[in-house]
């Protein structure tokens, strides 16, 4: 499940393991019925899916990997897919300067690369029990020494099931996390999604006043920049016994491999004296993981249930004070984001945002924290939200006014038409041409709103990498983005901008925003008929009067995609289907 789940980090669009007898032998242990069991084993067999099958299969790669390789590892700083052995920390520069951060521990200081948040949450790996047992037994050998969590550390546990805590508690393992401070906290999405909660004010304003390197460490999905918490600047993926040992280190300078975690009885305690072999795991699984636990989880959940009878309106109502949810403006003519009142014209475009290779969609629209100087957070306090109320970009996706501030709202977005003393400077900014006023980005998109002015957004290679979050597109075309030019796009958000009707081309092998010497001044057309795959002219109008064609090719991919685009978007091209249905039925 976890190398399927993170196959968009490694390239591919789906991934798929053979069934065998393994796979039966999960599906017994997670409570599934013989009856079941028995079926997905002649489907398999019949459809030529089961594993003895395939070994005549014939592929058109081939990569050989070889198991007994694996050692521990992270992954990161900012990206899932940048594999960081633990063997390696100090030649990668991260498990450096230990001696100094430990001096500013012992001045009562936060240490350099302090671990700030160390959660063990995913709805992936803490659903394989192994994972989170072995989490388990490690944090029981390190309260059996008298280790203890580094106070600064902001720790939690949030299994993407309710039958962890029941085989943990079995096991005699949840107790041993809590005494670390890794309690259950949710079964649900929380720090991988940048939902981890405050942090202690006296702490955050420490990271502030001092500007520390500060991290977090997580057994999440993903780690990009912005993503874990405003105040972690840099995050590490990590396998669960892996976050209880960094809780214990607390600073990333620390080599978890060689460095010492505790002296007991003149005894010095590394990590390869408290992290448990396979058989210890294995005997605690086949003694504490059952399958009535998985039952009595999932067979309330999914049993037959019978209304009260209570009529209710099948329109909702709508509530004009609500930040969760508000009636969307997709078909408006009117008001903020009313796509109606601006019709793309693809002419006359001025940059949005000129951005570097590997822009992610938690540079786009990040889901994490609130911040109270955030325009979000400016926003829900004029509504009367507390700031202890706002909650995360996350939860109030299904309100557009709220959801369209954190466009651009990442405060590690790097635009390079944001010049500040002659440096491109991080943060949520732009600048609003032809005035040449650098400003964040939200006053900026309200600006160009006001002067419906259309806009366009030149970017560097893989545009669009991580979650295949909506309001990534949603919030661009709101803002009136109307085409993005990149040297490549991301397969999924590729797709979602059409799906909001914007235009996605990309530049010719060896053209980019540095060889065109783009600095934001410009505006910009593209002409030609839109087909698959067909090159369309982007016309570039330079403030000096110099105007440059360049052939770009249209990423709308296939004859259905331009149907799509042509509509306005997906939601406008299914009114559409909708209401030629209705009409032919009449």
């Amino acid at each position: 499940a976890t190398i399927s789940n993170m196959c968009p980090e490694y390239g591919a669009t789906a991934a798929m393991f053979y069934i065998d007898q393994q796979t039966l032998d999960y599906l017994k242990l997670t409570g599934r019925e013989p009856d079941q069991v028995a079926l997905v084993e002649t489907y398999a067999r019949t459809t030529g899916l089961w594993g003895e099958a395939l070994k005549t299969a014939e592929y058109e790669r081939v990569l050989e990997f070889d198991l007994s390789s694996v050692e521990r590892n992270l992954a990161g700083p900012s990206n899932p897919h940048r594999r960081l052995p633990t063997s390696a920390l100090k030649e990668r520069g991260v498990a450096v300067g230990l001696a100094e951060a430990q001096a500013e521990e012992r001045e009562g200081l936060l240490p350099d690369g302090a671990v700030i948040i160390a959660a063990i949450t995913s709805c992936t790996n803490t659903s394989n029990p192994r994972n989170v047992v072995a989490a388990g037994l490690l944090a029981k050998k390190a309260n059996a020494l008298g280790l203890t969590r580094k106070p600064w550390v902001k720790s939690s546990f949030a299994p993407g099931s309710k039958v962890a805590r029941l085989y943990l508690e079995e096991a005699g393992l949840l107790s041993e996390l809590e005494a670390l401070g890794f309690g259950i906290v949710a079964f649900a999405c929380t720090t991988c999604n940048g939902m981890s909660g405050a942090l202690d004010p006296v702490i955050q304003q420490e990271i502030i006043d001092r500007d520390l390197y500060s991290t977090a460490v997580l057994s999440g999905n993903r780690n990009f920049d912005g993503r874990i918490h405003p105040y972690a600047k840099q995050a590490f993926l990590a396998s669960p016994p892996l976050v209880v040992a960094y809780a214990l280190a607390g600073t990333v300078r620390f080599d978890i491999e060689q460095d010492v975690l505790g002296v007991v009885d003149g005894r010095e305690i590394r990590l390869k004296d408290l992290w448990p072999s396979d058989e210890e795991i294995d005997a605690v699984v086949a003694a504490s993981v059952r399958p009535e636990q998985f039952r009595a989880v999932y067979e309330p959940m999914f049993g037959a249930r019978r209304g009260g009878g209570v009529s209710v309106s099948p329109l909702y109502d709508w509530r004009p004070q609500s930040t969760y949810i508000r009636r969307p403006p997709y078909w408006d003519t009117e008001g903020v984001g009313a796509l109606a009142a601006n019709p793309r014209t693809l002419t006359g475009m001025r940059p949005l945002a000129i951005l570097p290779d590997n822009i992610t969609t938690d540079h786009l629209s990040p889901s994490n924290a609130i911040l109270p100087t955030s325009a979000a957070g400016e926003y829900l306090t004029r509504m009367g939200v507390p700031e202890e109320d706002y909650n995360s970009y996350a939860t109030h996706r299904g309100d557009h006014l709220t959801a369209m501030r954190a466009t651009f709202a990442n405060p590690q977005l790097l635009n390079e038409m944001a010049v500040v003393d002659g440096a491109a400077k991080k943060g949520s900014l732009t600048r609003v041409e032809p005035d040449g006023k650098v400003m964040r980005m939200w006053e900026a998109i309200e600006t160009y709103l006001d002067r419906r002015q259309p806009l366009i957004i030149i970017a560097g290679a893989d545009y669009g990498q991580g979650s295949s979050r909506d309001w990534a597109a949603k919030g661009v075309r709101l803002a009136g983005v109307e085409a993005i030019v990149a040297e490549g796009f991301e397969r999924i958000h590729r797709t979602n901008l059409i799906g909001m009707g914007v235009l996605p081309l990309e530049f010719k092998p060896g053209v980019t925003r540095l060889t065109l010497g783009l600095d934001g001044t410009e505006t910009f057309d593209v002409t030609g008929e839109r087909r698959p795959g067909v090159d369309l002219t982007l016309r570039i109008h330079r403030p000096n009067g110099e105007t440059v064609e360049l052939p770009v090719t249209c990423r709308l991919d296939t004859a259905e995609e331009v149907l799509i685009y042509e509509a306005g978007g997906v939601l406008q091209r299914f009114a559409q289907d909708f209401l030629a249905a209705r009409t032919e039925a009449a």
